[in-house]
């Protein structure tokens, strides 16, 4: 079926008479007579009877018009849709994040977005860093937030951020009193970790090999914040970032600096040769244009 002639058919109904519709719609009258005759051969059936008087729509006629109002409606809705889309004023990007960076930084990431494209869904897939590109590849995530550097060639990569790694002690251990710790002094410590599907297990692990020694672990969790609180009761200590410091709040833990500089960075991946939906376009774009730094995710404690 022709959507013109359905169109043409339509109109012809709605105005009553053909001379009306050929009026509206800038086609001849015989024009408008062979594409209704098209759509009645098509469907093998009458669908309009010319009288002398007046032009009448038959049973079947009645039926093609009520179902014709439903399909030019929802072609008009798919229209207006494929517009707001466009327009990112719809649309849901899968995200894949790891916890600890989705506690640090995602909720000022989605206010922000949040701000600029209220009608956004941003459905978040929680996983360690290290499953996180296993989820991009997959398809299962449209991005994913990961641990740099990550040899992928399969991969558009945007940095996104990046902190400083700190020894974190409790308050009464003989290193809290240090301005600066190397390595290598924590090589008779006992060490909490990340479990070993989070790519900072990994870090660690080589941070202190490259410093001479395998660290002695005693604990390992996926949540930051236990191993801060294990860290408060003096059962080991850890390096981290610097910016879950500022999120934890027990009043037995200290950071101290590290003379080895040991950054962490965080980058946004993507597959390259993937459709990227108008929104996701618009979220890279935000996430590579904003300047962002850790302190700007973080209130100060006295807030």
């Amino acid at each position: 079926m022709e959507l013109r002639d359905l169109n043409i058919f339509m109109a012809i109904v709605k105005h009553g008479s053909y001379t009306k519709a050929s009026e509206v719609l800038f086609i001849s009258q015989p024009t408008l007579s062979k594409s209704v005759k098209r759509l009645e051969n098509e469907l093998q059936a009458q669908l309009l009877q010319r009288t002398t008087r007046q032009l009448q729509v038959t049973d079947i006629g009645s039926v093609v018009y009520e179902h014709g109002q439903k399909i030019l409606y929802n072609l008009q809705e798919l229209g207006q849709s494929i517009q707001d889309i466009r327009d990112v004023q719809l649309g849901t990007i899968k995200l894949g994040i790891p916890p600890l960076i989705g506690t640090l930084f995602f909720p000022e990431i989605a206010r922000t977005f949040h701000q600029q494209y209220p009608k956004v869904t941003l459905e978040l897939v929680e996983r360690g860093a290290k499953l996180i590109s296993e989820l991009v590849h997959s398809g299962q995530v449209d991005v994913a937030f990961v641990v740099l550097p990550i040899e992928e060639p399969a991969f558009t990569i945007e940095q996104f951020i990046e902190d400083d790694f700190v020894l974190y002690v409790h308050k009464e251990h003989p290193l809290a009193q240090c301005a600066e710790v190397s390595v290598e002094e924590l090589k008779n410590e006992k060490f909490i970790l990340f479990s070993n599907e989070y790519a900072l297990h990994d870090f660690v692990i080589r941070a202190c090999e490259n410093g001479g020694f395998s660290p002695d672990i005693v604990y390992k969790s996926s949540q930051w914040d236990l191993i801060v609180e294990l860290i408060g009761l003096n059962l080991g200590l850890t390096i981290l970032p610097r910016a879950i410091y500022e999120k934890q709040s027990n009043p037995n833990v200290k950071i101290i600096p590290l003379t080895n500089s040991l950054i962490w960075k965080l980058g946004l991946v993507s597959l390259k040769d993937r459709y990227k939906s108008f929104a996701l376009q618009e979220l890279v774009k935000m996430i590579r244009t904003e300047s962002w730094s850790w302190q700007s995710f973080i209130p100060l404690k006295n807030e």
